[in-house]
């Protein structure tokens, strides 16, 4: 896990260095027939991966994308309607049939469908109209890593080759280097706080909250923590009652409209004794663990991914565990 995580920024090169005629063709599709709806498919870590991508193209777009439950159709064969509809599936293997089998069923109907996948090969990038490879290499690690990343950057570089937008395509090429540097950040403090954590809530807003929701899953299957992820708005309602003194909190406050309030609140935790990590750019007042900057907002997000792997990889090592064998886990899960 540690040495794929490092491995993210070489992978992310790769990617940009390939395959542009195929973000140019989708792109070009997508202006000139504009989808009246979009889905994302996916599951675990690609999920969160597609949730970045869905926010980046609503917050960009204006389009509203909606995460696909797939059992609407493996399970209960709704007929959903594919006129004017474009489906992004993510994926590392390709391999799970509530992946392949939706995208299928939406290409079957019309819609337009494209797969942002690692394995070429695999039965979903052979079921979507549209392959954007990862680019990110073998990945054996249970835990999910660099083709996390990698399935982030994809997703900006459509928008980007989408909207014809050549500051984040600027800041896009420069993201390798950024990477680079934000795998090396130094955030032991994450390990030394939570050694002994047995829950552990964990916030973000906007586009950082994908990146939250990721880390609670890697808490929850590398270290045997129970974390959960909220919202910054979210947790101010039922999960607030939780807090106590010493109660364990990592809040991610990259740069943005989100930053304010997610700072805001990492003091009111304080107030009410928690325990709190904040991970924010360097020089934001009681800022533990430093996100390096990215050349556009939108990519903080990955940046701040990119430091935490390496985090909760050393964490679940310092807690007596292999964060490459977790229990009950296999590398590819095939559900319906």
């Amino acid at each position: 896990m540690r040495v794929e995580a490092r491995e993210a920024a070489a992978a992310v090169a790769q990617q940009l260095a390939q395959d542009g005629g195929a973000y140019r063709d989708l792109a070009a599709r997508l202006r000139a027939q504009p989808p009246g709806s979009l889905l994302t498919v996916a599951r675990g870590s690609s999920d969160h991966a597609a949730h970045y991508a869905a926010y980046l193209i609503m917050a960009r777009t204006g389009r509203l994308v909606t995460s696909l439950p797939m059992s609407l159709v493996t399970l209960y064969q709704s007929k959903i309607a594919c006129q004017g509809l474009a489906a992004f599936a993510f994926s590392q293997s390709g391999q799970s049939p509530d992946l392949v089998e939706p995208t299928r069923y939406f290409r079957g109907g019309g819609a337009m469908t494209a797969a942002f996948v690692n394995d070429t090969a695999s039965p979903l990038a052979r079921a979507a109209q549209w392959v954007l490879p990862l680019r990110a290499g073998a990945e054996t690690s249970v835990a999910a890593t660099k083709s996390v990343i990698a399935q982030m950057s994809a997703g900006a570089r459509l928008l980007a080759a989408w909207l014809e937008d050549a500051a984040l395509q600027t800041a896009l090429s420069a993201l390798p280097g950024v990477l680079s540097r934000a795998a090396g950040a130094d955030w032991s403090a994450g390990v030394e706080a939570l050694q002994g954590a047995d829950r552990l809530l964990v916030i973000g807003r906007g586009l950082g909250l994908p990146v939250a929701l990721e880390a609670a899953l890697k808490f929850k299957e590398t270290c045997a923590i129970q974390a959960e992820a909220f919202s910054g708005a979210e947790v101010q309602h039922g999960p607030m009652a939780l807090v106590g003194e010493g109660y364990p909190l990592l809040v991610f406050a990259p740069r943005g409209p989100a930053q304010p309030g997610l700072l805001a609140l990492a003091d009111t935790m304080r107030s009410r004794g928690a325990r709190v990590l904040l991970a924010a750019p360097a020089g934001t007042p009681r800022a533990s663990l430093p996100i390096a900057e990215a050349g556009a907002v939108e990519l903080d997000p990955i940046s701040m991914l990119q430091s935490f792997y390496p985090m909760v990889e050393a964490l679940a090592r310092s807690r007596g565990l292999d964060p490459d064998r977790p229990r009950h886990l296999d590398k590819v899960t095939r559900t319906q």
